[in-house]
């Protein structure tokens, strides 16, 4: 059976993973295209992509005490893909290195922090984390329904099984 602290590290590693993927199909698209409005509820693929970055560094944030914490939602933290991008990787870089420093009794505990409307709230830190990714993958979900709808016509698949058994075939190939 797998640890809680083994679950967050994969689902850490699989957040950086689908979001490679991901922006490596946005920079695929001509700029007018990316920014188009597509009906999201972040407009478009460059509206949702910034806002997974919003949410994430708010929420490690809370979790660390340290790091940006824009005040909206909805804030462009960058306009050009490639400065948007290089963020994303260094933010997913981070919130790896914070989870795989947690120990059990840390992902436990208690976290204490407000809304962004200022509202208290308290939860335990894997419950944190659990919505940080699972709210990654409903973006994501909805950044690939956009790729689709712009005409990549394959855009990569998310699915966290493609992401084990690529690591298992690594794993396999350095084995022998």
């Amino acid at each position: 059976m797998t640890s809680l602290a083994d679950h967050m590290r994969t689902m850490a590693a699989y957040n950086a993973w689908a979001n490679e993927r991901l922006y490596a199909a946005a920079a695929s698209l001509p700029d007018d295209a990316y920014r188009q409005a597509a009906g999201a509820f972040f407009g478009s693929l460059h509206g949702t992509l910034n806002h997974l970055l919003v949410t994430d560094r708010l929420w490690l944030r809370r979790l660390t005490g340290e790091g940006d914490a824009p005040d909206r939602l909805d804030v462009i933290l960058f306009e050009r893909l490639d400065a948007l991008r290089q963020a994303r990787v260094a933010e997913d870089a981070r919130l790896e290195t914070y989870v795989a420093g947690l120990s059990p009794d840390a992902l436990t505990a208690h976290v204490d922090y407000a809304t962004t409307s200022g509202v208290p709230q308290r939860q335990p830190r894997s419950e944190a984390l659990a919505h940080l990714f699972n709210h990654q993958t409903h973006h994501r979900g909805q950044a690939h329904a956009i790729l689709t709808r712009l005409g990549v016509a394959e855009p990569p698949s998310l699915d966290l099984l493609l992401m084990q058994r690529e690591l298992a075939r690594r794993a396999t190939a350095s084995a022998q």
